[in-house]
């Protein structure tokens, strides 16, 4: 019989399972009535031995921000989909909603400096993929007869094969479901925590009035600033201005919140190492935040709280 893939091999051995991602406070009705149903599918998530419910995962992840922010200490917290997985493939198919190479050629030569932010994320963060049984069928094994019998879509699990050749681990410590920073940038939770902050928006783009009305959902008042990167091709410029970037930041910042598409790695570790404070890749939530949702083409999973919970967005 063929081996498994590490993904797999962590699964079978207890130290990982499937189970359906459920978080109170959020509804996905609505995003599933818009989107095809198969979506649904993308709602079973991965979920460590150690972890009982999404709610704990959410705690979890809001405990870690929140020590971060008061002792001062570098967390970045940084998603991957289906634009990254086609990165670390080293192709284009990472060219999606925005453009983040230019050429293969392009995408290789910076992928040392990605590895080396995915060590230091392994680390000192949370790294937050997006798993789930339609695309984590094993390439050794064929299919996992039980989740995935209807899909032929490795993209996670050869991602976290990827992790595991560059000796980067999954696990309790650094690990959080995909899904789970959405909805906790959409909590009063978060909301609370940032009032009276000061929390630096990174993005190409910022709409002062529309993120403060997002905040004031919650009586949350944050100090909002604006540090501005390119729309595009950050993952594979960013080393090339990422000092001058960061020297115009002002020091006294307790949170960044970063939109930079697969360059989301590279600026939230540099942003979190170079501050010693949390650093999240927010992407559709900052577009939420600006009143931009068109931009991610509509609402996505885990974003929509139900009406008796705040404003529904």
């Amino acid at each position: 019989m063929a081996s498994l893939d590490y993904l797999h091999q962590v699964i079978k051995g207890g130290d990982f399972r499937f189970q359906r991602l459920e978080i109170d406070g959020i509804d996905n009705a609505p995003v599933l009535k818009i989107n095809d149903l198969k979506m649904a599918n993308e709602e079973i998530c991965l979920f460590d031995k150690d972890v009982k419910t999404g709610n704990e995962y959410c705690r979890r992840l809001h405990d870690a921000v929140a020590e971060a922010m008061k002792a001062h200490r570098e967390l970045p917290v940084v998603r991957f989909a289906d634009g990254e997985y086609a990165f670390y493939r080293l192709t284009k198919g990472c060219n999606g909603l925005y453009q983040q190479a230019q050429s293969e050629a392009e995408i290789k030569k910076v992928m040392p400096f990605h590895i080396n932010a995915m060590r230091l994320l392994g680390k000192t963060g949370k790294m937050a993929p997006l798993i789930f049984p339609g695309n984590s069928r094993s390439p050794k094994q064929g299919f996992l007869s039980l989740f995935t019998k209807s899909h032929d879509n490795s993209a996670a699990s050869d991602f976290i094969e990827f992790l595991h050749t560059h000796e980067i681990e999954i696990s309790v410590d650094n690990y959080i479901p995909f899904y789970v920073v959405y909805a906790y940038l959409v909590s009063e939770a978060f909301a609370k925590l940032v009032d009276g902050k000061k929390v630096c928006l990174v993005n190409s783009e910022f709409h002062a009035e529309a993120c403060r009305d997002w905040f004031l959902r919650f009586s949350s008042r944050p100090t909002l600033s604006f540090a501005e990167i390119p729309d595009a091709y950050v993952a594979t410029r960013w080393p090339s201005f990422s000092e001058k970037r960061l020297s115009t930041i002002p020091e006294e910042i307790d949170l960044f919140l970063v939109g930079a598409g697969v360059g989301a790695l590279p600026v939230c570790v540099d942003l979190a190492r170079h501050f010693s404070v949390p650093a999240i890749d927010s992407g559709h939530i900052l577009n939420m935040m600006n009143a931009r949702e068109d931009k991610s083409n509509g609402p996505r999973l885990y974003t929509i709280l139900k009406r008796n919970n705040g404003r529904s967005t």
